[in-house]
């Protein structure tokens, strides 16, 4: 490990919160030994823009000076600092300062905005001089460089503290934070809208977790997986470093990750062949403990179903009218078999989840998942429509009317056929819900388990009473934080507590 003495100056917006939040991505790539109070300081001669405010730290991390470098233009950029003019004002500066007691700047004395600060941390280093930073700090320090007295540094760690009533508390986090994240879908690089949500068990000794470091956690996991050069950045092993560093950080049992965004695929309307984008939701959720974790990849998808029970009673009625018509039973019920039966129909969500081992993560693709999903309901459905695209919708549905039960079912079997391949062991689950067009209710349904499990009953017609569900597999007693993931009722909620769920 090198030990790096770095400066640190903002001079736009919130410069303080600019300064903290580098501060926060730098850990990413290292530790963050000591930092200085805040210093106001005047611009130097020729400069644009308001005082500064600047700061100094000590980083330990495996980097070398060049590396560090461009790992600063990144954190800088993450910040919001775009590409400015020498002595332009900027949201944010990182200057590496010195390695491992040795500085690399000769120019140090005239810069009192960057050797003030580092005298705070490390007044006993000297420079080629013998000057001892001390010893200069004193005398630069007047009417350009000011300590904030104010400033957010704060000694006491409340959530440290023994509570006032030593019970754990089961899940203690935050939720409905946004970020943007680079993941892989189709096998390229795209940027998405993610939101998560963070949880961990809290130990009866602590009174609460760092809500602030679920951020911070979420910066350094998202600039540790996007920085590896060889690896893809799956949302699979982006949750799952998350989860890891939680439990870490905060001395957590277990926890919890759920991340879910848009993503569009291309699509090309059936028959005016109009090209668009669709949209569906990625979800991604992992569980870790002290020994390792878990994960699983789905995929929300919309579409829709026509009623199978009210088209065989539009049938059956249909007949009767016939026959008063005049018409033979042969003769209606050749009319019934050519013309697609009346009904109801719904937009519909499918959802489906699926856990494998890490050996096997690239079989999994999300466009597979997608097309799964979409061809277990009656129709899919497009954002775009010509009139012939209507009609092929339309007819196709109510030729191939489904249950919210004959959905899941399909989803499974489905998914069984297109990863035959994988072992007995690989989760799966499916879920529907309905949006009712005649009714004051949506209809929902889920099934899951194990592929051998599936199999097993598949193969033996044999009702299978026990199967493994999400929670179990991936190791977490959290059930309703996994249920949230998808928006759909768990461990015998009804639909209209979806939104408690949810809001985890």
């Amino acid at each position: 490990m090198r030990v790096l003495y770095i400066g640190l100056g903002s001079n736009l917006g919130d410069r303080q919160a600019n300064v903290l939040a580098a501060l926060q991505r730098l850990r990413a790539k290292g530790k963050i030994v000591s930092t200085s109070g805040l210093y106001a300081t005047v611009p130097e001669q020729g400069a644009e823009g308001p005082e500064f405010l600047n700061a100094a730290a000590i980083f330990e991390t495996e980097l070398g000076a060049a590396a560090f470098e461009e790992f600063a233009r990144e954190v800088e950029r993450s910040v919001g600092r775009t590409l400015v003019r020498k002595l332009s004002a900027r949201l944010i500066d990182i200057d590496l300062l010195g390695v491992a007691g040795e500085f690399v700047r000769d120019d140090l004395p005239l810069r009192p905005f960057n050797l003030v600060p580092l005298a705070e941390i490390a007044g006993d280093l000297t420079l080629a001089s013998g000057s001892r930073l001390a010893d200069l700090a004193g005398a630069l320090q007047g009417d350009g460089i000011r300590k904030k007295v104010r400033a957010l540094q704060f000694s006491s760690n409340r959530q440290e503290d023994e509570p006032e009533i030593r019970l754990s508390v089961n899940r203690a986090g935050v939720s409905s934070l946004r970020r943007v994240i680079h993941l892989e879908i189709d096998g390229r690089q795209r940027v998405y809208n993610a939101e998560f949500a963070m949880v961990a068990d809290l130990a009866p000794d602590k009174a609460g977790v760092h809500m602030s470091r679920f951020s911070e956690i979420l910066e350094e996991a998202t600039l540790e997986v996007l920085a590896r050069p060889h690896s893809p950045s799956r949302i699979e092993t982006l949750v799952e470093s998350i989860a890891l560093q939680i439990v870490r950080n905060h001395a957590a049992v277990r926890a919890d990750v759920r991340l879910r965004a848009q993503f569009a695929l291309e699509r090309w309307t059936p028959v005016s062949g109009k090209r668009g984008e669709e949209t569906y939701t990625l979800v991604g959720i992992a569980h870790a403990g002290r020994h390792g974790a878990r994960r699983v990849i789905g995929i929300e998808a919309e579409g829709m179903t026509a009623c199978p029970c009210a088209q065989s009673m539009v049938r059956e009625h249909s007949m009767h009218e016939l026959k008063d018509a005049g018409f033979s039973p042969a003769q209606a019920q050749r009319a019934l078999d050519v013309l697609p039966g009346a009904t109801h129909n719904q937009r519909g969500r499918g959802s489906i989840l699926l856990g494998v081992e890490k050996e096997h993560e690239g079989a999994v693709r999300l466009e597979d998942l997608v097309e799964i999903v979409e061809n277990s309901m009656s129709s899919e459905t497009y954002d775009l429509l010509k009139r012939s695209d209507e009609f092929f919708v339309v007819n196709k549905a109510h030729r191939n009317p489904k249950f919210v039960e004959d959905v899941v079912r399909g989803i499974l079997a489905r998914t069984l056929d297109s990863y035959g391949d994988l072992p007995d062991g690989t989760f799966v689950s499916a879920s529907q819900v309905n949006y009712e067009s005649i009714h004051k209710h949506d209809a929902f349904a889920e099934a899951f388990g194990t592929f051998g499990e599936l199999r097993a009953e598949l193969a033996t017609a044999t009702y299978q009473s026990e199967r493994t569900g999400l929670a179990a597999w991936l190791g977490t007693r959290h059930s309703a934080v996994l249920a949230a993931a998808t928006r759909l009722p768990s461990d015998g909620c009804d639909a209209k507590s979806i939104s408690y769920h949810a809001g985890i």
